[in-house]
């Protein structure tokens, strides 16, 4: 890693792969900006804003410096990414804009930067086409080997992603490429080989900010395996090393959910999502309520999507994903198909043949969403969710024999991946066995 300096420095120096070690930090009349490779997306929101304000400080003495304006854009997104606050975006693209307009040659951090800007957009042909640019000038660019990985996974380019993770783990091994390494191994259903990456990434961690990032993965992945135990204990791992993570907390009360513990679960959530208000964290408080019979609680939830759809759209993000997502279970089914039809429009993914599957069925086209779950939920596939839509999906297009094998291996997989969905699993199950 480079060199850490400035009181953003003290923080960032402990969330840093070290790579033949690292320098301590300058004496306080020594320190400038924080260095333009340093590992803002592993910071906490604190550590963060100190940053920002730091970046600041020093832009209104040294107006022309390029890097200094480049990371603060990319500090932007982090903020953006990690608050929900899609405000900063614009920003962002700003800070980006004038660092390109001061260096507009060899200028990789700017373009690393642009390329995470866009796929915080969901941009992902932008972010592919500005993380090459970035790694013409410096092909060891942790932030641009990384944003290319997450761009290829966007766009459903699932063998150039791996392709673009074995490549990226030669080049510059590191926290970052490990945990995009192990999550395309877990969508090609190997989640034996992500968990092996992730468990020697935690290995590899130096500072409580690592920790905690890489077990929060660890605990994400065996909750969607229906390891509930072993997920609590990564996630405890992670809130030993940073008590405020919001990955970790969101993570704890979903395992705690499955788990029986509605009490805890409804806490921590409603926690996380007093500080990060996103349509997934919504969606899950709002089941929670559903399942507790809170339908007014629940319906609260629901609307705010609404509220962050319309706020990030005004600020450069395409929603048709998150929106076709939530709104098919929670909302304006029409809509949902409608948003899903665009964004299978712009990308075949897992995700997004997932979502117009269930957007179609729950309008009641069934028999044109099969056509799709082959793409979602494909054999050998370990996700309980897609399992679920494409059992739902069976069942409803006459096809008994292959609902029950879905909806079984859904509930095999992951018992509690959702308090409603696992519900109507179980009782769709039952009625097939009747019938």
């Amino acid at each position: 890693m480079l060199l850490l300096a400035g009181a953003m420095a003290l923080a960032l120096t402990a969330t840093a792969v070290a790579v033949g070690g690292t320098d301590p930090a300058p004496p306080p009349a020594a320190r400038t900006a924080p260095a333009a490779d340093a590992p803002l997306d592993r910071l906490g929101a604190g550590e963060l804003a100190r940053g920002v304000k730091d970046l600041q400080a020093h832009l209104r003495s040294r107006p022309k410096d390029a890097r200094a304006w480049a990371t603060l854009g990319t500090a932007y997104v982090e903020q953006a990414r990690t608050g929900g606050d899609p405000t900063r975006y614009p920003q962002a693209a700003k800070a980006f804009a004038r660092s390109l307009e001061l260096q507009p040659r060899d200028n990789d951090v700017a373009f690393a930067g642009r390329a995470a800007l866009a796929a915080a957009r969901h941009d992902f042909r932008g972010a592919l086409r500005d993380s090459g640019r970035a790694l013409a000038v410096n092909p060891y660019s942790e932030r641009a080997l990384s944003s290319r990985i997450d761009a290829l996974v966007e766009l459903g380019s699932y063998p150039k992603a791996l392709a673009a993770a074995k490549e990226a783990d030669t080049r510059r091994p590191g926290i970052p490429v490990f945990t995009r390494y192990a999550y395309v191994l877990e969508l090609r259903g190997d989640a034996l080989g992500a968990r092996g990456v992730l468990t020697r990434a935690l290995d590899s961690a130096s500072s409580p900010a690592d920790t905690a990032y890489v077990a929060s993965a660890l605990g994400q992945l065996d909750w969607s395996q229906g390891q509930y135990d072993s997920a609590l204990r990564h996630f405890a791992t992670a809130l030993r090393a940073d008590p405020g993570h919001l990955p970790a907390l969101e993570g704890r009360a979903r395992a705690q959910a499955a788990r029986g513990d509605a009490a805890a679960a409804r806490k921590g959530l409603e926690a996380v999502v007093a500080r990060h208000p996103l349509p997934g964290q919504l969606v899950a408080l709002g089941e929670l309520y559903e399942a507790e019979g809170r339908t007014a609680d629940a319906r609260a939830q629901y609307e705010l999507i609404g509220t962050w759809t319309a706020l990030a759209r005004a600020n450069g993000v395409n929603t048709d994903l998150d929106t076709a997502l939530a709104l098919a279970d929670h909302g304006d089914r029409a809509e949902a198909l409608r948003a899903a039809r665009a964004e299978w429009g712009k990308r075949h993914t897992v995700h997004t043949a997932d979502a117009l599957a269930w957007a179609l069925h729950v309008n009641g086209l069934s028999a044109e969403a099969l056509s799709y779950v082959d793409r979602s939920a494909p054999a050998g596939s370990r996700n309980a969710v897609f399992l679920y839509h494409r059992g739902m999906i069976e069942r409803a297009a006459g096809e008994k024999r292959a609902a029950h094998r879905s909806l079984t291996a859904a509930l095999d997989i992951n018992p509690a991946f959702s308090p409603t969905g696992s519900r109507a699993a179980r009782a769709a199950l039952k009625s097939l066995g009747a019938s």
